[in-house]
């Protein structure tokens, strides 16, 4: 019993003592190995627990990211129109200018050509598109998952966007229903999108709407717009170099236009031409050919300047036919080459003696005798600047003014030979000035207008009354407020280019009110005529007599008066120069029976130039224009100087004195009257 209890006696729990080791006798081998069996379990079983939990949570994340996926393109389809309600997009209309020829100028808004269909094209001009553009597009469904991982592995191989994975149909899908901005939710939507334009329409009506729409650059939205653009042809005219300089384009159009870079967009053409031989869409001989004579823009004669044509057009549309919802066609009364050596006649100069004679700016207006603008260059770079100072800028005119004030005289019973003195006067302080300041007393008006002597022109001014002076140039066709004062007779009232070319029309046609204008007809593309120019004639509003006497003094101008190297070999010339106050502009206003030409050159901000004068750089501008716009036109004279009646009858005068130098700039009046009572007397033999 004692050994009982000693046996049951009570132990405590040692948590420090060491496990004690099985008692290896009595264990057989067998016991000996199950052990580290059964260890070797318990670690493979948490291996596998491991790869289990791995397993489920990818299969949690797929499933929630397919979740989202779907949510996502849920949410992408609430927010477009409902698929059956989409509709191919009527596109903004487009105004194309031409000029009279037919030929395109200019385009305001986007230019959109009319639709092409793929059947009237060459095979190799959608060919090139596809080769460069999406070379499984036959394949696919909208989306092309090996052109996606394709673009992605080369993204990523050169560490830029290198190649983009998106399918013609996803790009026609962008270009008629999304905009540019690249966001997840626009790629959902396009992707939405491509699926619902392959399932409504074939392969090919997607290539074909697609050539209609894409877009190229320089404006030009779908194949037969780029054609005319940059080849002057119709898209069923292309070459093969052709076809794959526009299918390269469309990459990057501002990039890559053949008209801003044509070295970039020729490396590009390379690339497609290859492109099309590796899917054997030409012929190893073709794409040899296109290397060798690569396709080269044509570029559109005065491309720049003509810009300013263009906005005057855009200006004056509305009041012609009313709000444009169609696309439609402008013909103008625009002589591309006129326009052309308009501008280089300009730029030309300024180039070479602007900085020189501190002159910054300029502007030209050439029109026919019936008022037809020819050629308007409204500055000497549009890029630089489209502020267009042929029509909008209003600048003094100076001495150029002076043919209203001599044609109020005449009509009021003077004559080329009428005498007035030239000497000093003074106008409530004012004391207009000839440019010499000399003077040479008793002087016939041809002889004062001539030499543009400012004394004579004051005097007759004040003679027949400003108001007067100002009624005969509205007459003839200047619109700008004329102020009626002494020193309207120097031309200080501001004018447009376009009015003063417009108001010396007359002296070239006979008489007759012209009404400047440059459109001539607006069409629809399709041929309705929506404008015509009414080609009734304004009446006369100057008498044959007078309008002989005006082309008789201002054709000396240019024979022995400050306009002598503005002289046409051949051709019955005349005109006036022009200086305003402290040589802030100067003028040359010149004709002939066949065109009328106005120069304009000054600063934008007004500051006088270094003593320039209208006989100087204006006249160089206007011979280098009008010489080579008359070759080849059949020699007719002025009204009144060759083959009239009245020829004979004007007499001419002495011209053994030296004739001037050019008119003196304007110096200001304050007053319109004021002149002496007793000097006037005198001059005029009044008592």
């Amino acid at each position: 019993m004692g050994e009982r209890r000693k046996d049951s006696a009570r132990r405590e729990p040692m948590f420090d003592a060491p496990e004690p080791r099985p008692d290896p006798v009595g264990t057989d081998d067998g016991e000996s190995t199950r052990r580290p069996r059964a260890r070797r379990r318990k670690g493979g079983g948490r291996k596998a627990s491991r790869l289990g939990r791995i397993a489920y949570w990818g299969a949690v994340l797929s499933l929630w990211a397919v979740i989202a996926a779907i949510g996502a393109t849920i949410w992408v389809g609430v927010h477009l129109p409902p698929i059956q309600s989409l509709e191919i997009p009527k596109r903004p209309p487009a105004i194309q200018i031409v000029d009279l020829h037919g030929r395109p100028l200019a385009t305001r808004g986007d230019l959109y050509g009319s639709l092409v269909s793929l059947k009237t094209m060459p095979r190799y001009v959608p060919q090139a598109f596809i080769a460069i553009e999406d070379r499984r597009f036959y394949s696919h469904y909208g989306i092309d998952p090996v052109g996606v991982a394709r673009a992605l592995v080369a993204n990523v191989l050169r560490r830029g966007v290198a190649q983009g994975g998106s399918t013609i149909t996803q790009q026609l899908a962008k270009n008629l229903f999304l905009t540019q901005e690249r966001t997840l939710a626009r790629k959902v939507q396009e992707v939405v999108l491509a699926v619902w334009l392959e399932r409504k329409f074939s392969k090919t009506e997607i290539i074909e709407l697609y050539l209609n729409r894409v877009y190229f650059g320089a404006g030009a939205y779908g194949i037969e717009a780029a054609a005319q653009r940059y080849f002057n042809k119709p898209a069923t005219k292309l070459s093969v170099a052709e076809a794959a300089v526009l299918a390269g384009i469309v990459r990057s159009p501002s990039r890559l236009a053949p008209s801003r870079n044509p070295n970039g967009a020729e490396r590009r053409a390379q690339t497609v031409l290859a492109a099309m031989a590796d899917m054997k869409f030409v012929t190893d001989d073709m794409a040899k050919g296109a290397l060798m004579q690569p396709a080269q823009a044509v570029k559109s004669a005065g491309a720049n300047s003509v810009n300013y044509v263009a906005d005057w057009i855009m200006d004056v549309l509305n009041d012609l036919v009313g709000r444009v919802e169609d696309d439609i066609v402008v013909e103008t009364s625009i002589d591309p080459l006129l326009q052309a050596s308009a501008e280089k006649s300009l730029v030309d100069e300024l180039n070479k003696n602007g900085d020189k004679a501190g002159v910054g700016q300029g502007a030209i207006v050439a029109m026919s005798p019936d008022g037809a603008v020819r050629a308007l260059v409204g500055g000497r770079n549009y890029a630089e600047s489209q502020f267009n100072r042929a029509v909008a800028a209003r600048r003094q005119p100076g001495s150029a003014f002076k043919p209203f004030v001599y044609l109020t005289a005449i009509e009021r019973g003077l004559s080329p030979d009428t005498v007035r003195e030239d000497k000093a006067i003074n106008v409530k302080g004012w004391k207009p000035e000839n440019y010499s300041r000399e003077y040479f007393g008793p002087v016939t008006l041809k002889q004062a207008l001539a030499y543009s002597l400012n004394t004579v022109s004051v005097r007759l001014t004040l003679e027949f009354g400003a108001p007067a002076v100002v009624r005969t140039a509205h007459r003839l066709g200047i619109a700008s407020k004329l102020e009626p004062n002494a020193s309207l007779a120097l031309g200080t009232s501001e004018v447009s280019v376009i009015e003063m070319v417009g108001a010396f029309a007359p002296f070239a046609n006979g008489g007759y009110a012209v009404a400047p204008h440059v459109v001539e007809r607006v069409r629809t593309a399709d041929g309705k005529m929506l404008y015509q120019r009414e080609t009734q004639s304004l009446g006369r509003i100057v008498e044959p007599r007078y309008v002989a006497m005006m082309n008789s003094m201002l054709h000396e101008t240019l024979v022995t008066g400050t306009a002598r190297k503005a002289e046409l070999a051949g051709w019955n010339a005349a005109g006036k120069t022009g200086t305003s106050q402290d040589f802030r502009d100067a003028w040359f206003v010149g004709y002939t029976s066949h065109l009328v030409t106005g120069v304009w050159l000054g600063n934008d901000d007004s500051s006088p130039t270094k003593k320039t004068t209208g006989g100087g750089m204006p006249v160089e501008i206007w011979t280098k224009f009008m010489r080579p716009a008359h070759h080849g036109v059949a020699i007719a004279g002025l009204p009144g100087l060759s083959g009239s009646p009245m020829a004979g009858l004007l007499p001419s005068w002495d011209n053994a004195r030296s004739p001037p130098r050019p008119e003196a700039p304007v110096q200001p009046a304050s007053a319109s009257n004021g002149l002496d009572t007793w000097f006037i007397d005198r001059l005029f033999g009044r008592r």
